[in-house]
């Protein structure tokens, strides 16, 4: 951090050179929250979960929802970054407990799908309605499914660390925060389409295919509820030992 604030100051005395820093900062932060969005998010390994916990609904519908969850998680993401420090901080909630309390509800769901019956997802009637599918488009297919205090309390570090490098370099808050807020709309897109052609990825995999790639994800999707419940955990004692080591 240190070597980039030297830059930046550099280049304040640089005629010209300020709008050129934050368009650079927009852009590191877009690259930065994509690449580091994306993999926790992992569309291509939700789709099939979310295939399966929809299969009651035709294709239309599914699509519909598909878009809604993009624009859930958007919000959710964009809110985060935005405010997600400052909530946490006026109902007095510390990031680790939303590690912990999230990855509760993340491991239940995966702990959930792992037990059930197998479910046909390829073919068979689809009587589910618009009005149904969009009771459930928040929770659980927003949160936790897509996404997860993962996604939360990454977007929420976010967030402090631009605030904390603007008000340091004493530089323009907005183009670095616009530059994240882009990049969480590419993944939220990348989200949708594979939402949405999460049919087309079934049935190329074929049944039994299908079966066993939800039974992976929902196993990993446990794994991550349990890991993060133990991250937080693991945060919330660490200044406790710290305190009673002699």
């Amino acid at each position: 951090m240190a070597r980039q604030l030297t830059f930046r100051a550099a280049a304040a005395h640089v005629p010209g050179s300020g709008a050129i820093t934050l368009i650079l900062e927009a852009l590191r932060n877009l690259t930065l929250t994509f690449a580091t969005l994306f993999p926790i998010i992992n569309p291509l390994g939700v789709a099939p979960i979310f295939l399966s916990l929809t299969s009651a609904y035709p294709d239309s519908i599914r699509k519909l929802l598909a878009r809604r969850i993009a624009i859930y998680g958007f919000l959710l993401l964009g809110g985060s970054l935005a405010i997600g420090s400052a909530v946490l901080a006026f109902f007095g909630i510390s990031l680790p407990i939303v590690q912990i309390a999230g990855g509760i509800v993340l491991a239940r769901t995966g702990w959930t799908m792992l037990n059930q019956e197998g479910s046909d997802t390829t073919d068979g009637p689809k009587t589910g309605t618009v009005e149904g599918a969009m009771q459930h488009a928040f929770y659980p297919l927003t949160l936790p499914l897509a996404v997860g205090p993962g996604c939360i309390s990454v977007t929420v570090a976010f967030g402090a660390d631009i605030r904390q490098q603007s008000t340091l370099a004493r530089t323009d808050y907005i183009p670095p925060f616009l530059g994240a807020l882009a990049g969480m709309v590419l993944v939220c897109i990348a989200l949708s389409l594979c939402f949405e052609h999460a049919g087309k990825l079934a049935a190329f995999l074929g049944r039994p295919g299908t079966n066993i790639v939800v039974r992976l994800s929902a196993f990993l999707l446990l794994a991550m509820g349990v890991q993060i419940i133990w991250n937080g955990v693991t945060s919330s004692l660490a200044p406790l030992l710290v305190r009673a080591a002699p």
